[in-house]
């Protein structure tokens, strides 16, 4: 009746006269008992945007006896002693509102978490009476409420023990008392107390709720006999998962979301991809049969896979996007966070309303994984922030086989890192699924309100161990014993659906057979499916699909427009001061726009990202000193003198351009080149690119290399267009920051996966950022990139050089030598070419010709056979390399080298001029490092 009242109100066109009276005392209702409201209209009432106050409607004078609390416990250090008070009542009406305070902080240490009751912790001193001077024989007396939101002024301690009880020490342990921001505080406060943290459900919710877990219990136990000891890490014991991903999707999409996009390891992701997104069941029986999937070399197990659909919420239509991910765990965070930054950017989303992060955690890696730290610091920075995410942790109480308490960490509980960003934390029993159901609502409801992260524990167990093949007992025999014993999630609540006659045992049985039916038939079993969705909450990969290699593509560019755009970058608003050094390198730009100077690195790198922004290319760059530079060569980002003020030229070409994102990092590499993973991966139109401070600083994010750039298009199709800039070169600094490991990635490189270039010219960068752009291919690239090179005397470009061409893989002899002349081919990459040039000009060496290979992966070997044609005399070929001989390109690409070679000359023997072969990458004597230099550039001469 009352959901039709609700519906008339809103079918017209305004809400006036008895229809707001109506509405008001509703209103009033609810504030001093949600329970009391119909459940329609109690959703509406707590979506409304928080006033900041614990209770709406309370007396001034309990406010201002909270507030006289407050101001005393300011004043002193201690508690308030027996002397502050005027009269035996007040003494123990002060105590009474320190119990109140104790309930909130600590009661989530007497809750009733753990579905197996093999947790028992002592109740805290802190939530007896007798530990605030109280007795059994106050119970009856009266005591002002203060802030505790009972709906009323006044209570007994009998009823207001009750109520903190029943709040806070049943099947939900709240933890926000840590949160500094009073309006958040007393938000929870308001939400949790004024309903004792257990709201009426309607029957229809009820039944849902069992329809979701006997889907939960179904899938597993069908698996569990049509595949016996197959590993599928089943979510047996935390079944309420699914339930509580289903309140997330269809809450969210009333409040106007558009997308969710969810990360999880492989606990219970099965389970989620069918009953959640909707994955046909016969094609995840096909997946347990082995079926190859077209397209992939390689592929992936089942439980790493992702997968996409669309549903449908009461505010419309709601994308699904699940991220791939490998057993890596925490890494997948990252990536889902920057994939749905990307997304919101997208949609011109700042805020964060229409896309929503939500990833899933095990209780062992949320603590013992360092991403998960740097995710949580990400959350609220200007580069990575999200509009908050909710992160659920299916905390089955141990790791693989390592014990929850003694061993897997050293904090109270799994999820206390979520403290460092001030996050509520909400640990919920998941044999009580209403109070899942009612923290889910909770989370749901607080981040779109205050755009924060937040935490649910949901507290379960895993009945078949760590997988299927695996016997639990040998490790945790007593916590095995209960689970034997232990009737699941579904059976218990089904009893109590039943015992309070909201349904009775057919229509429980029947769920069981509907599901099982819809398995056997190999039918969808998410009901609000779309089978037809819209396309437009895609992101269209179609222009970049199916695109075979090719090296080289035109990134040519108008020399006027070229020119036009430098001028604009050069334009700073009126009274804008720059440093004085800055001021000489904009005055050199402007001499390099008008062809009066030679072009450096840090001019032709800019142009790069001019010209790709007035062709419609976004361009977003992060690091942890993008905006000026590790080497000051960039300066995309000019500081006001005056008063700290920050301008972007890049943002500033025309009306309407194309987003430039310019963000310098916090210190991180491996959540944030996973979180620009995530980006790139779901913008396939737009220039990524992560910087690292020094190149072997990506050492700290090798996971994201290996498992998502150099791999994921053959395990999961996925395609990516990132580029990494890695400062490398050795310049006599030491073995840190020398080099950016070159090895690594071209160990990783097959089936033309990635690209990894040394470009030596600002033309070069140029090209090669351009090309990364406009060609259709979506690729990853590697560039090792200079530090002394930026400013080399003969590092150095024209403008024509720019106009025109393209990207070189291999840059032949630049010097007007005789090829008839040349007896030696010098092979190299990167700044020792210079060094090789400078000493062939200083000895005035004609036989000697130096070519550069400045894409190393995939090899050039048909370039490289064109420049080596010429030279029909050449006796002696040789790589030449700084890095020692077990590092660099010697090992991996030798054998390229030696192709060309042999075939340019049969009996040519490719040889290697480098440092010898070493433990540490560079040497850390300046002395050192000088006698080496000059031993490697003589070898390549003479040997």
């Amino acid at each position: 009746m009352q959901e039709s009242v609700m519906q008339r109100m809103w079918d017209s066109a305004h809400l006036s006269g008895g229809n707001a009276a109506y509405v008001e005392e509703l209103y009033e209702l609810y504030l001093h008992d949600p329970n009391a409201v119909p459940e329609e209209w109690r959703t509406y009432f707590q979506k409304l945007p928080s006033g900041g106050s614990a209770a709406a409607d309370v007396s001034h004078s309990t406010i201002r006896d909270h507030f006289v609390l407050l101001a005393k416990n300011q004043r002193r250090a201690q508690p308030v002693s027996a002397g502050s008070v005027s009269s035996e009542h007040e003494k123990k009406q002060v105590e009474v509102l320190r119990l109140i305070q104790a309930y909130r902080l600590r009661g989530h240490q007497a809750a009733q978490l753990d579905p197996l009751a093999l947790q028992q912790r002592p109740v805290p001193a802190d939530l007896a009476i007798t530990n605030y001077g109280l007795t059994d024989a106050d119970l009856d007396t009266v005591f002002r409420t203060g802030d505790l939101a009972i709906g009323k002024d006044e209570a007994s301690l009998r009823e207001i023990l009750k109520a903190l009880q029943e709040t806070y020490c049943r099947t939900i342990g709240a933890e926000f008392a840590h949160i500094v921001d009073s309006e958040q505080r007393n938000w929870f406060i308001q939400r949790v107390e004024s309903v004792r943290s257990r709201p009426e459900f309607s029957p229809e919710i009820k039944g849902h709720l069992l329809e979701r877990l006997t889907a939960a219990e179904g899938l597993e136990k069908y698996l569990g006999t049509k595949y016996p000891g197959t590993k599928r890490f089943g979510l047996e014991g935390g079944e309420s998962l699914i339930p509580m991903l289903d309140e997330i999707i269809q809450r969210s999409g009333s409040y106007g979301t558009k997308e969710i996009v969810i990360g999880m390891a492989h606990r219970g992701r099965l389970n989620v991809l069918v009953n959640t997104f909707g994955k046909n069941p016969r094609d995840l029986f096909d997946e347990f049969e082995g079926k190859k999937v077209e397209g992939l070399s390689s592929g992936d197990v089942k439980y790493h896979q992702g997968f996409s659909s669309n549903v449908m919420t009461p505010g419309g239509e709601i994308h699904l996007a699940m991220a791939f991910n490998p057993s890596h765990l925490e890494i997948v965070s990252p990536v889902v966070e920057g994939s749905v930054r990307a997304r919101q950017d997208r949609r011109c989303d700042p805020a964060g309303d229409k896309v929503l992060p939500v990833t899933i955690h095990g209780d062992a890696a949320v603590a013992g994984q360092g991403v998960v730290m740097e995710t949580f610091q990400m959350s609220q920075t200007r580069a990575y922030r999200t509009g908050g995410t909710i992160r659920i942790v299916v905390n089955n109480q141990v790791g693989f086989t390592t014990n929850k308490q003694e061993d897997a960490r050293s904090t109270e509980y799994a999820t206390d890192v979520a403290k460092m960003i001030q996050a509520p934390i909400f640990h919920v029993n998941a044999d009580d699924p209403e109070a899942v159901l009612f923290v889910t609502q909770l989370a749901v409801d607080y981040r779109m309100q205050f755009k924060r992260d937040i935490v649910l524990d949901l507290i379960c167990y895993r009945r078949r161990g760590h997988n299927e093949a695996d016997e639990p007992s040998g490790t945790q025999p007593l916590m095995y014993q209960k689970i034997a014993k232990q009737r699941t999630t579904r059976e218990l609540y089904a009893d109590a659906l039943i015992q309070s006659n909201v349904l009775d045992a057919e229509r429980v049985q029947a769920k069981v057979d509907e599901y099982r039916t819809a398995l056997d038939n190999g039918l969808h079993v998410v009901k609000s499916l779309v089978k037809e969705p819209n396309k437009e909450l895609f992101v269209d990969w179609r222009p970049y699909l199916g695109h075979a290699w090719t090296a080289r593509h035109d990134t040519s560019f108008d020399l006027k427009t070229l020119q036009d755009l430098s001028s604009k970058l050069l334009s700073v608003p009126e009274g804008f001061v720059v440093q004085r050094q800055v001021a000489k390198i904009l005055e050199d730009r402007q001499k390099m726009g008008a062809g009066a100077l030679a072009i450096n690195w840090g001019f032709a790198e800019t142009m790069a990202y001019a010209t790709l922004l007035f062709e419609g290319h976004p361009v977003r760059i992060s690091g942890q000193d993008v905006g000026r530079g590790t080497f000051s060569h960039r300066h995309a980002a000019l500081h006001n003198q005056k008063d700290g003020s920050t301008y972007i030229p890049l943002q500033h070409i025309y009306e309407g351009q194309p987003r430039f994102d310019l963000y310098d990092s916090f210190l991180s590499e491996e959540a944030v080149l996973a979180f620009e993973y995530g980006y790139a991966t779901t913008t396939p139109n737009a220039l990524v690119v992560w910087e690292a401070q020094f190149g072997d600083f990506a050492n700290g994010a090798q996971v994201v290399i290996d498992q998502f750039i150099t791999s994921g298009e053959h395990k999961w199709g996925r395609l990516c267009g990132l580029t990494m800039l890695l400062p490398h070169g050795y310049e006599g600094q030491g073995p840190e920051h020398s080099s950016a490991r070159l090895e690594r990635y071209l160990q990783l490189c097959a089936e033309q996966n990635i690209q990894v270039c040394v470009p030596t010219t600002p033309a070069q960068v140029y090209h090669m950022l351009r090309r990364q752009a406009i060609r259709p291919l979506r690729k990853p690239l590697i560039a090792l990139t200079p530090k002394s090179l930026l400013r080399h005397k003969l590092a150095i470009s024209t403008l024509e050089e720019l106009t025109e061409g393209s990207f070189q893989t291999v840059i032949p002899e630049i010097d007007p030598i005789e090829a008839a002349k040349v007896e030696r081919v010098i092979m190299c990459s990167g700044k020792v070419y210079y060094d090789l040039l400078e000493k062939r000009r200083n000895e005035g060496r004609d036989d000697i010709a130096i070519v550069r290979i400045e894409q190393l992966y995939p090899f050039p070997e048909e370039d490289l056979a064109e420049v080596l044609a010429p030279y029909q005399n050449v006796k002696h070929i040789i790589w030449c390399q700084e890095e020692p001989m077990n590092q660099g390109a010697w090992y991996c690409s030798q054998h390229h080298m030696r192709r060309v070679a042999t075939a340019h000359k049969k009996e040519l023997f490719l040889q290697y001029a480098g440092r010898d072969a070493s433990a540490a990458p560079a040497v850390g004597y300046a002395s050192m490092h000088a006698e080496q230099q000059e031993k490697l550039l003589q070898d390549a001469f003479t040997v």
